[in-house]
Parts: C-alpha cells; structure tokens; sequence
C-alpha cells in the first residue's frame, strides 16, 4: 500500500516533499497497515484512540487505507478530560462525522460526578493524571481487547522502551516482565479474560516522519497546530495560554506573541512554543532542526519527576 491512496483527504498544504524520496514513509505505512490488519485479524474488539491531535490523525488515517474501500472495522474512543483546547474537539466531531464512524467518550467530569476521581485543584492542577480511571473503565464497559495508541518510541524515554504489542494485565496495568518478545513481524496478542494488548501501529516513526507524512497525505489539522497570535505567559520555562482553567498567577504577566503547538493534549498541562511555522513545510523545517521532543518541550506532566511517564504507565496509563 503506497502513499499515493485514492481514500479522499482535505486541506491546506504547501508544497513539501512534492518531489522527493517517500520510500521511508512508505515503509512505515506498510508496517503500520500491516500491525493494524494484523489486530483486526486477531482480536475480537479492537478500539482506536483517537483524540484529535497529529499522532492519532495520522493513525486514523492508515486505518483508513488499511480497510479502504470498507469502513473502519473498530469504532474511536476519545478520553475527555473537560479541558480540552475547542479547537481540537471541533475537529474532533467533524473528523468522526466525516468518516462515519462510532466514537467512545470516556468522560473524566463524569468519573469527578460519580466520585470515582477527585478533580485536583491548585494553580498548577491538572486532570490528565486522572485519565486513567474513565479509560479502564471505558475498555472494561466495552470488553475492548486491543486499544490503538499514538504513542511514538522518539516521544520519551518510557515509551522508547514500549513494545508494538503492550500486554496489560486485567487491572490494565504495564509490567515489564509480563511483555512478549517481538520477533520480525511476528507479534503475541495472546491475552485471557479481563486483559488487553496496547498496540502501537506509530512505533517506528519520529516527529518528522509524521509531519512528512502529513504533507504528502494533505492532512486535515486543528488550526493551532499552526503558527497564531495567543495571549500567554512563562510558568516554569514553557510558554501557557491564558484559558478560564490555565489563569496567570501573581508574577506571570500575560504578552501576545505568535505560537504554535507541538501536542495538544490536556490545556493544563500542555504548553504552546514561540513560532512563526504557519504551514506544513515550516513547521518541518522547525521540527528538522529541534534538539528536543515535544513531550520534553510542552509537557508539565512528564516533568513532575524523572520517572512521570513510566509510573502513569504501570498505573494503566497510555
């Protein structure tokens, strides 16, 4: 399966990599293709997360040439913290409304109501620690037993180490020594009841093997992936939006600059990076050349300590 699909996509590009090389991205679409058929082949309810942001778009995408010209053969969860950027839930709606397909909403202001979480407070809480508990919850209501995920080894050093198929226990929870060796393309989806495999079709790729992949693709983004004027301030070396749920603190003056956003995860924990890259090409010249990841530059949830990303992990997160 080439680059070159005939599945129909939108919008605005600039002429990046129109005439070079693909055969990387091309290699990387087929071993994606190829993990995804494989899932579809061997578990009975697979699922898809799909939240809006680039990795996922990216991964909707290949789904969609994976099955082309069926539909999707899993539906699309998305766990909704509440304080998500608008700009990605629009996108969001109309991605799903486009394709047709069922979207799963695992609610975290619905586990806060129910008393399953407590909705942290304080000038720097964040709700994305208290993901976990609707996801678990979603894949068990559900009998989900293969989850789609975005993450990327380049991402961060816990997932550097994260295997295609991730076995997670019936508590949802990662163990190093519980995960199966992988072999070529050879993968262990074997799980009993209660458990589930984390499976990451984007493993191989980098940051800039996704916004390449973008280009030549013509991918539909959230607008604020790209370079806009935005009212913010510094907080711990990251440049914040002021939102009703990010507010400056006393010694945070507010300034206008033009930015742009490497992930768009949770607005509490996600922060923005001073750019002017308002389109595709820009911005792979601008992730060409950066010395940093975007989990390492944007963040404040992997930074709480060295190891914040492995303890969500053996909590069950992602």
């Amino acid at each position: 399966m080439s680059v070159s699909s005939s599945v129909p996509v939108t919008g605005p590009h600039g002429a990046a990599l129109a005439e070079a090389s693909h055969a990387h991205l091309r290699a990387l679409e087929a071993e994606s293709i190829h993990i995804m058929r494989e899932v579809v082949a061997e578990f009975e309810r697979p699922v898809l997360l799909f939240s809006g942001g680039k990795d996922s778009i990216v991964m909707l995408r290949l789904a969609e040439k994976a099955f082309y010209p069926a539909a999707i053969p899993f539906p699309l969860m998305h766990v909704d913290t509440g304080h998500n950027f608008p700009e990605v839930m629009d996108y969001r709606d109309r991605r799903v409304q486009q394709i047709g397909a069922r979207l799963v909403v695992a609610s975290v202001e619905a586990a806060i109501a129910e008393g399953l979480v407590v909705d942290p407070t304080g000038p720097r809480a964040s709700r994305n620690a208290i993901q976990t508990v609707p996801l678990l919850r979603a894949i068990q209501a559900h009998r989900f037993d293969a989850v789609f995920g975005g993450a990327r080894r380049d991402e961060e050093k816990a997932r550097a180490k994260e295997r295609v198929y991730s076995f997670r226990d019936a508590f949802g929870q990662w163990d190093p020594k519980n995960q199966r060796p992988e072999l070529w393309s050879l993968f262990n989806g074997r799980h009993r009841k209660g458990e589930h495999i984390r499976v990451f079709p984007l493993s191989n790729w980098t940051e800039l093997d996704v916004w390449q992949y973008i280009a030549v693709e013509r991918l539909e983004l959230p607008s604020i992936y790209y370079a806009h004027e935005r009212e913010v301030f510094r907080r711990d070396g990251m440049v914040m939006a002021v939102t009703p749920v990010t507010p400056p603190q006393p010694g945070e003056p507010t300034f206008r600059t033009l930015v742009r956003y490497r992930t768009v995860g949770d607005m509490t924990c996600t922060a923005a990076v001073e750019s002017d890259a308002d389109t595709v090409d820009r911005i792979i010249a601008d992730v060409a050349t950066s010395r940093i990841t975007e989990r390492g530059a944007t963040r404040a949830d992997d930074r709480a300590s060295e190891a914040a990303m492995e303890d969500r992990k053996r909590e069950g997160y992602f």
